[in-house]
Order: C-alpha cells, then sequence, then structure tokens
C-alpha cells in the first residue's frame, strides 16, 4: 500500500493525488496538519533522503523563520527537531512506496513504480 504524505491545500500534493488517481493507484493519505509527522516515519525519510532533500528551504515557512533558527539547522538532529516542530518545511509529498522513499513529485520515476 502507498502512503502519500503531506498537507491537502498543497499545489503538488493535490498534483500527485490526482497522477496517482487517473492511473487507478489506491493511496493513504497522511494529513501533516491533522496528524502530525510520525517521529519514526521522519527519521525513516531522512535516512532514505537525506534530510537536506527532505528540508525545503524554499517555502513560505522557511522564510518565516528567524535567521538564527535558520543557521541553526546544520544536520539530520537539528533538521529533524525543526521539521518535527514545523511539518510544513518538509518538502513536498513523501511517498512511502512500500520498499522505497520519495520526495517531491516526479511522473517518469513514478511511474516506473507502479
Amino acid at each position: 500500500m502507498i502512503t502519500l504524505y503531506g498537507i491537502p491545500n498543497c499545489d503538488t500534493v493535490k498534483k500527485s493525488r490526482a497522477w496517482l488517481a487517473e492511473r487507478g493507484q489506491a493511496a493513504a493519505f497522511h494529513d501533516f496538519k491533522k496528524h502530525g509527522v510520525p517521529p519514526e516515519a521522519l527519521a525513516r525519510w531522512m535516512q532514505a533522503a537525506g534530510w537536506d532533500k527532505l528540508l525545503n528551504r524554499r517555502g513560505t515557512t522557511w522564510r518565516q523563520l528567524d535567521a538564527a533558527t535558520q543557521a541553526g539547522v546544520v544536520d539530520a538532529a537539528s533538521a529533524g527537531a525543526l521539521m518535527q516542530a514545523h511539518p510544513s518545511l518538509i518538502k513536498r509529498p513523501v511517498v512511502d512506496w512500500g520498499e522505497s522513499i520519495t520526495v517531491g513529485f516526479d511522473a517518469n520515476d513514478w511511474a516506473g513504480r507502479l
């Protein structure tokens, strides 16, 4: 079973969910805003994808952080704590394909996984 993690009003998450549905692929949806980020899942994602790829430094949430907080992100532990506190900092969607994890939407990659 595929699990897609994200925020429902995120355009990339909407596009990702629609893409999967158009191909008849069922996927459970985990809403960061309603259900939070499971700490064990975040640790697995950081191990699989790397904390630097998972941390969205281009979004509004990152830009709203003060410079000291931004500068304090130097390793997996500091990034993980910040993403746990601010789930919107996680690049979306995170997809658990069962045997692997992907971050972001990539139609070509996803087609190869189905």
